[in-house]
């Protein structure tokens, strides 16, 4: 199932795709696709009413970040060996784990904006989890798929310089307005399948700058999810980024740091595409 929010900024309408991909409105069921609304059984209640959900006419409309305020935004590094190699740095023992600040994300197709003085403004495409349950001290990773809601298309934008010449924070690097376009759907795990079979793929204008494979992860996506329950407690609707294959341009010198007017779009099988420009905060 493909769940998605539309509409101006702060007030999305939730929407369901149908088998057919007809849009059907979410209202009777919920007002919004929230942490609450997956902790409390709202899929399993969307698939009872799905046939008798009004259908809506999307077209033209805004797509938002398919989850509503997510209550944390936790990101992996470096957990694609040929990405490591890129950056010269080893393939971590353990996943390196960052945050980055929630108002980052956006929607799939909202403007993401180059920070003022950023020379170095990057790109990520990557597999988002999202949360439906409470994942606090797992037993194993095996118990991680009883607590994803599903997945969706992630851009964690970074600034080089500043997460890497200026003192060391990757945070700062991380959390700038804008820098995590989300969407356009959050597919139920159901749906998606095997979370480490899935390509994933950037461009730049239409150049092709990466093209990789959630199966080619150091740590897979049920390994990092019980990682993380070890050290902090997941909530319902918290959203974690998984990592990004090579391709990205602070290894790759010929592809060139973002400029304002680029157009990138980013895919990953299964998830959808998002297609947002690049303009100037």
């Amino acid at each position: 199932m493909r769940l998605l929010r539309v509409g101006d900024p702060g007030t999305e309408i939730p929407v369901v795709l149908d088998d057919a991909g007809q849009a059907r409105d979410l209202r009777p069921v919920t007002s919004e696709i929230s942490g609450d609304f997956l902790a409390d059984g709202g899929v399993a209640r969307v698939r009872a009413a799905l046939a008798g959900l009004p259908e809506l006419d999307v077209t033209g409309l805004r797509i938002g970040a398919p989850v509503a305020r997510p209550g944390a935004l936790v990101c992996i590094g470096l957990n694609y060996s040929d990405h490591a190699a890129e950056t010269s740095a080893q393939p971590p023992s353990e996943p390196v784990v960052f945050m980055k600040n929630t108002n980052t994300v956006v929607g799939p197709n909202d403007t993401v904006l180059i920070p003022r003085k950023s020379t170095k403004t990057d790109y990520e495409v990557e597999l988002a989890v999202v949360l439906g349950a409470t994942a606090r001290y797992l037993d194993s990773p095996a118990d991680a798929a009883g607590v994803i809601a599903g997945y969706a298309v992630s851009d964690d934008v970074s600034e080089r310089e500043f997460q890497i010449e200026r003192g060391g924070q990757w945070t700062k690097g991380k959390s700038c307005e804008t820098f995590n376009p989300l969407g356009p759907w959050l597919v139920t795990a159901d749906e998606v399948g095997d979370p480490q079979a899935l390509g994933l793929r950037l461009s730049v204008n239409g150049e092709l700058r990466q093209d990789g494979n959630t199966k080619n992860m150091v740590f897979g996506v049920h390994h990092v999810i019980w990682y993380l329950s070890q050290f902090m407690v997941l909530e319902p609707g918290d959203v974690v980024n998984t990592g990004t294959p090579a391709g990205v341009a602070l290894g790759v010198n010929d592809f060139g740091y973002l400029r304002e007017g680029d157009t990138v779009e980013v895919s990953v099988d299964r998830l959808g595409v998002q297609r947002h420009r690049i303009g100037q905060a």
